[in-house]
């Protein structure tokens, strides 16, 4: 295929939140478009007025643009095959749904909910497939204007050919359906509101979109597809048929597919807990796709230049959020110290910050952030890790405190006191000889020396390199909190 001849689409429905599968299935679009210098075609699927909304319409745009996920053609880009809203291309779907039926390709069904179902028990009962008979294929003139004087309602069906349906899937190899597995389908309902089954297609074949990367719950759909292209194709409305690859599931609890309502399933999540956007893609590339045997962690133009379908696994994938927070802790380490600082600003303003903003000093944060990053897994962690920077006294865990002051934690502190109270601090070095010597005259090693010092500073038993904090929040402030953590004890 010659280079930029490549199209491909994502064309998810406003409906509810963003989730991570979702993502998914736009990431190895785009990759796929970028790495081979095609044409990513962002389209929205919006003809269920029901259950779409303006508001997920926003944050679909949103969510695309924080995560770094750019479209040569869509909405507020445009493009030469536009308009990019289902919505918006009623007219298109309606005329072409006329010329399937005059083509003899499409067909009225009359029949009932009552009657389908009971000719569904009959089949069944028979041991025959239960899907469409095709009854209504062979009505004659007559007949259908009997129907019609009734006042009989009909949808619109694609007739499906009476022979299998072959096509090579670039994840899974050679598929074949066979017709009694892929009956007659509606296209247009009884209202004249067109399909998905007719909409998504038709928009692909108008758009010429030459690649169709999408999950594996529509696999099912597939051969549907590919025979409606065959009729546009006659109808000299679609060019070719496109190739299809369908995406391994992504896999949650117990082994069931990661859907719409699990928690850990909505990318909102993700982003308010501050996943780096190139974090959270990286791992979810992994979700049916490797980069190497040997390398998990890489940069996202990394993974455009090595994407390559014959890599996706069709195997299902599970989602490990332990490992996801470890490869976005990863990013975070890959940041250079202004970035860093500068990502993390959010989480040290108001909601997320429990100190006045006034008592935010830049200069304390921005000698902080290098020993900070070092220990962050997502950026929100960075609020609990620095408070005691910026408020007049440290929250106090009581469950640290109660760990960290035991055996006689009064004296060690008082010696603590007095050793950094001489010390030089203008070295964290010198701060740790100060513990280090309290905890020597109390027979204590520096890790048990340490804890109740921590603690009566920071308020909590684990956080960032203790010495490096006492010298930037200074001999004054550390000593006021000792000699508080002292009246504490006493």
């Amino acid at each position: 295929m010659a280079n930029g001849s490549v199209r491909v689409r994502f064309c998810p429905s406003p409906t509810g939140n963003p989730h991570v599968g979702l993502v998914r299935t736009a990431l190895f679009n785009w990759a796929y478009a970028r790495h081979n210098g095609g044409t990513m075609v962002f389209r929205i699927e919006d003809t269920d007025a029901a259950r779409d909304s303006e508001e997920s319409y926003n944050q679909l745009l949103d969510s695309l643009r924080w995560l770094g996920l750019d479209w040569d053609e869509g909405p507020e880009v445009g493009g030469p095959h536009g308009p990019y809203r289902q919505s918006q291309r009623m007219d298109i779907y309606k005329d072409i749904a006329e010329k399937l039926i005059a083509g003899g390709y499409a067909y009225h069904c009359y029949c009932t909910a009552l009657e389908l179902e009971a000719r569904r028990d009959a089949a069944r009962a028979a041991g025959r497939p239960s899907g469409y008979d095709g009854k209504c294929r062979v009505l004659t003139a007559e007949e259908r204007a009997a129907y019609d004087a009734e006042g009989r309602e009909s949808i619109v069906r694609f007739k499906m050919p009476d022979e299998p349906i072959t096509f090579t899937d670039l994840v899974r190899g050679e598929l074949t359906f066979t017709p009694d597995n892929v009956p007659d389908y509606g296209i247009v309902r009884a209202n004249g509101a067109p399909l998905y089954t007719l909409v998504n297609p038709v928009d692909d074949a108008l758009m010429e979109i030459t690649h169709v990367l999408r999950g594996e719950d529509l696999l099912s759909s597939t051969p549907r597809q590919i025979a409606l292209y065959k009729a546009l194709i006659e109808l000299g409305v679609a060019k070719e048929i496109p190739s299809f690859g369908h995406l391994p599931y992504v896999m949650g609890e117990g082994n069931k597919k990661l859907s719409k309502r699990d928690p850990q399933a909505s990318l909102n999540l993700y982003r308010e807990r501050g996943f780096l956007p190139e974090g959270l893609l990286n791992y979810l590339s992994l979700l049916g796709w490797s980069f190497s045997a040997d390398q998990d962690i890489f940069t996202i133009p990394e993974m455009v230049a090595k994407f390559d379908l014959a890599d996706v696994n069709a195997n299902p994938a599970r989602f490990d959020l332990k490992k996801a927070e470890a490869i976005n802790a990863d990013h975070i380490r890959m940041l250079d110290v202004k970035t860093f600082t500068e990502a993390c600003e959010p989480w040290l303003r108001a909601p997320h910050a429990n100190w006045a903003p006034e008592s935010f000093d830049r200069a304390k944060w921005e000698a902080i952030a290098p020993h900070a990053q070092t220990r962050l897994t997502v950026l929100s962690d960075i609020t609990a890790n620095v408070d005691f920077l910026f408020l007049d006294e440290p929250v106090q865990d009581e469950a640290s405190w109660t760990k960290a002051m035991k055996g006689d934690p009064a004296a060690l502190l008082t010696t603590a006191r007095e050793k950094l109270e001489a010390a030089d601090w203008s070295s964290a070095d010198s701060l740790k000889e100060a513990v280090l010597a309290a905890g020597e005259a109390h027979g204590l090693k520096l890790g048990k020396a340490q804890a109740p010092v921590r603690v009566a500073v920071t308020g909590r038993t684990v956080g960032l390199p203790l010495f490096e904090s006492l010298e930037i929040l200074g001999k004054d402030r550390t000593l006021a909190r000792i000699d508080a953590a002292l009246a504490k004890l006493a």
